[in-house]
């Protein structure tokens, strides 16, 4: 289930809900019991790191013990 942030408009705190996507907007409560709350827009971070690229092909040629496109047995 998602999580959306909310923040109260009366004491201020910031929180977070689980809640169905289809109730994502609907009104709810801060944990001091406020109703005056509005959803924050979240963003989203995505980690990872990119892969080195690939060697160059070496100097005169060579396939890495390919010939002519198809491996050698």
């Amino acid at each position: 289930m998602p999580r959306y942030e909310y923040r109260c408009r009366t004491c201020g705190d910031t929180f977070e809900m689980s809640r169905p996507m289809a109730e994502s907007s609907a009104p709810t409560a801060c944990p001091a019991g406020h109703d005056d709350t509005v959803k924050l827009l979240s963003t989203v971070a995505v980690g990872g790191s990119a892969s080195a690229p690939a060697p160059a092909p070496r100097a005169g040629g060579g396939g890495g013990g390919c010939c002519g496109g198809g491996c050698c047995g």
